[in-house]
């Protein structure tokens, strides 16, 4: 199949029921239901823009990118992590879908015309912010102008080859150490940043759900990059 068939049937299986992500158990991952906002991101794959990839390694999927953004280093919330495009609901958006693209054309200006939704996969918590995020996969069908829009949200928007995601020599396991608290997860070197935490552990996860993953060292440790 194309890289375009599986991710429609990845869709298709999420909206099945027939995906069930890994989620941490411990309390310190646990969200406040009383207080927890909705939030959305998207997952925009679409061909492989002018940009080559860096790896030269025969993976699945060569031809295909995924956008990214680097977050500002004074925000508040996760300063300079690499994260899907994407943010909390406002009380104007008609739908989790309608807040993630609304969210992506703010963050990166990209038209959501050209976009195309293919589906919502299975919500996951992210306790440090206390937001219950859905995220949406879309497929850009009709590609448009990327960028950082505001600086004061965004340090860089960029597409990433799929191919570089999935070398293992791109690959690892990043550290986080606070006092008696350690977190291990999968992180990801590309562009020139490393890609951890939840964007990680969610882009991990749908790697593994396409078929698209390949074995990877995971005992290459790195420290978070705090």
């Amino acid at each position: 199949m194309s890289a375009y068939a599986d991710l429609v049937e990845l869709a298709r299986r999420a909206a099945a029921g027939e995906i069930r992500f890994k989620r941490e158990s411990r309390p310190e991952f646990a969200i406040d239901p009383a207080t927890v906002r909705p939030a959305a991101v998207l997952l925009l794959f679409g061909a492989l823009d002018s940009v080559p990839a860096v790896s030269e390694k025969p993976l699945i999927s060569a031809q295909l990118d995924l956008l990214l953004v680097e977050r500002a280093t004074t925000l508040s919330d996760h300063p300079g992590q690499v994260a899907f495009p994407g943010g909390g609901v406002d009380p104007g958006d008609a739908s989790l879908v309608a807040a993630a693209l609304r969210e992506t054309e703010e963050e990166t200006g990209a038209d959501p015309s050209g976009i195309e939704v293919l589906g919502t996969l299975p919500e996951v918590p992210l306790a440090v912010s206390n937001f219950l995020v859905t995220p949406v996969l879309g497929w850009w069908a009709s590609q448009s102008p990327v960028a950082v829009v505001d600086y004061g949200e965004s340090a860089q928007v960029f597409r990433v080859p799929v191919r570089d995601l999935l070398d293992p020599d791109n690959r690892f396991t990043v550290v986080l150490r606070r006092g008696d608290f350690v977190y291990r997860g999968p992180a990801f070197r590309v562009n020139g940043v490393t890609v951890w935490g939840f964007t990680a552990g969610i882009l991990a996860q749908v790697l593994e759900e396409l078929g698209w993953a390949v074995p990877w060292d995971a005992n290459r440790e790195i420290p978070a990059p705090t």
